[in-house]
C-alpha cells in the first residue's frame, strides 16, 4: 500500500494555520477587494473538534475551501506535518488531500445522481489506487456503510433513492474511504430536518471517538456546536474575533459579537440532542 502521509511529531499540532488571507474582486473602478478570510491563525490537535461559528457571509465556508485549496489563498500558511500545503504542486496537494477530507452542506449536490453508492464511495480509490486493493473494495464499502449506520444493501442505491440524512451519511462514508486524519464539515446537518440532524451528529461523534479524527466543524447552530466542539472560533467579517474552549466562550464571552450570537441562539434554539 502506498503511504504518502507526512509523519507528524507527537508534540506538534495536526494542523497549523498562520495568517491566512483570501480576498475576492476589487477590479471594478472605486471598488476594493472583499476580504473573505482576514489574517486567520489557529491550530488543530489530533482528535480535536474546532467549531468555526458565525452568521452567513462571515467567511466560514471560504475558510474551509481555502484550507483545502479549493480556492487559492492570497497569503499565509497551512501547515500539515510541518509542510505548507499552500506551496505544494498540484500533484503533491492531491496526494495530501487524502488526509484532509471535506463533507459539504448539501449531500444531494455533492453526490453524482447517476452513480450508485458503491461507485460514489469507491471513487476516491480511483484517484488514490494504492489505498484499497480492488479485490477488497466491496468488503470495504460494506464496512464503511456499517460505520455510518447504513445497511449493506444500500451498496446499489442511487442518491434519489435515499433520504437527505442517508445521503449525508454516504457522503461521510466517502470522505472516510481514504482514512483521513481531518474532516472539514461545512454545515453538515443544516440542510436536514432536526430529527435527522441528531442521527447524523451521533454518527460523527462516534466516528471521531472510534477513529481519533480531528474535525473543523463549520456551523451557525450554537447549541449544536456546544454539544460537539472542544473549542470555538467565532468568525465575523472574515476575522476570528474570539477563540477559546467551548464552555469558556459560552459561559464568559468577551466580544460583543459573540454575545449577540449567543443571545440570538437562545431565542431560536432548535434543541438538537444527540445523546
Amino acid at each position: 500500500m502506498m503511504n504518502n502521509h507526512i509523519k507528524i511529531a507527537a508534540t506538534s499540532p495536526l494542523l497549523e494555520v498562520r495568517n491566512l488571507r483570501k480576498s475576492f474582486g476589487g477590479r471594478r473602478r472605486n471598488s476594493g477587494p472583499i476580504i473573505a478570510v482576514d489574517d486567520i491563525s489557529f491550530t488543530l490537535e489530533p482528535g480535536e473538534c474546532l467549531a468555526v461559528v458565525g452568521e452567513s457571509g462571515s467567511g466560514k465556508s471560504t475558510l474551509a475551501r481555502t484550507l483545502l485549496r479549493l480556492v487559492e489563498a492570497d497569503s499565509g500558511a497551512v501547515l500539515y506535518g510541518g509542510r505548507d500545503l499552500l506551496t505544494l504542486s498540484h500533484a503533491d496537494m492531491q496526494r495530501q488531500r487524502r488526509f484532509l477530507q471535506m463533507v459539504f452542506q448539501d449531500p444531494y449536490a455533492s453526490l453524482h445522481p447517476r452513480r450508485t453508492v458503491a461507485e460514489l464511495i469507491s471513487e476516491p480509490w480511483e484517484i488514490h489506487p494504492g489505498v484499497v486493493a480492488k479485490a477488497e473494495r466491496k468488503d470495504r464499502i460494506e464496512a464503511l456503510l456499517a460505520e455510518v449506520n447504513l445497511p449493506k444493501h444500500f451498496y446499489s442505491y442511487y442518491p434519489n433513492q435515499m433520504s437527505g440524512g442517508q445521503r449525508q451519511r454516504v457522503a461521510i462514508a466517502r470522505a472516510l474511504a481514504l482514512e483521513p486524519k481531518i474532516l472539514i464539515l461545512d454545515e453538515p446537518v443544516s440542510a436536514l430536518d432536526v430529527s435527522v440532524q441528531a442521527q447524523v451528529i451521533k454518527v460523527l461523534m462516534a466516528l471521531q471517538e472510534r477513529r481519533g479524527l480531528a474535525y473543523i466543524f463549520i456551523s451557525h447552530d450554537l447549541p449544536l456546536v456546544r454539544l460537539v466542539a472542544h473549542k470555538i472560533a467565532v468568525m465575523h467579517r472574515g476575522s476570528f474575533v474570539e477563540t477559546g474552549p467551548t464552555e469558556t466562550v459560552f459561559e464568559n464571552p468577551t466580544h460583543e459579537y459573540t454575545r449577540s450570537l449567543l443571545a440570538s441562539s437562545l431565542s431560536t434554539s432548535k434543541g438538537v440532542d444527540a445523546h
